[in-house]
């Protein structure tokens, strides 16, 4: 005797179960169908892999470019302030080819204003920036900004005579061309 009475729902269950019942040979599935199976599963797993590969190929491809621009970030971060200071200095260096006069007062200004700007200089090469002064030199358009062409039979063509203002670079990044003459051919 079974302890669960037969309730229309137990009824139910095992009539569902004697009925999908299938006999071992339809059950069995053809070798053919077992083979394109696992074809497929393959072809998956395969696809599964090539996604992951390219993924993990981004994903370090993006850890590149942060540190990139994190490197940049850190090495730049001065650049603004590198502006305003570079402005100052011109002041300074005006202020000095303005100086005029041989009074003992005149001279320690002058040896003062020398200091400070020579503190400049120092400053500047600590944070990596570099004056661009190109006299003499041929003339880069990456780097200069030409005012002014002058004929000269002294100096090749395209060669710069005279710098109005210096230019600056930091760390081999253009922060102001240096503007400047430029010699051109005599006719």
């Amino acid at each position: 005797m079974s302890t669960e009475q037969d309730t229309p729902e137990n009824v139910t269950e095992t009539e569902e179960l004697e009925t999908t019942a299938v006999p071992e040979l339809e059950s069995e599935v053809s070798m053919a169908q077992l083979q394109e199976q696992l074809a497929q599963t393959e072809a998956k797993a395969q696809e599964n892999w090539d996604k992951m590969l390219r993924m993990q190929a981004e994903m370090e491809n993006l850890k590149r470019r942060t540190q990139k621009d994190l490197d940049d970030a850190r090495k730049y971060a001065v650049e603004r302030f590198a502006k305003e200071l570079i402005a100052v200095a011109d002041s300074l260096e005006l202020g000095l080819q303005a100086i005029t006069g041989d009074s003992a007062e005149v001279q320690k200004f002058r040896e003062g204003s020398e200091l400070t700007l020579k503190q400049f200089a120092a400053a500047f090469s600590k944070a990596h920036i570099d004056v661009v002064d190109p006299v003499n030199q041929p003339f880069n358009p990456e780097h200069h900004q030409a005012m002014a062409m002058q004929p000269s039979a002294e100096v090749e063509p395209n060669t710069v005579l005279t710098v109005f203002q210096k230019g600056y670079l930091l760390h081999g990044r253009l922060l102001r061309p240096a503007m400047v003459i430029v010699a051109k051919a005599v006719e």
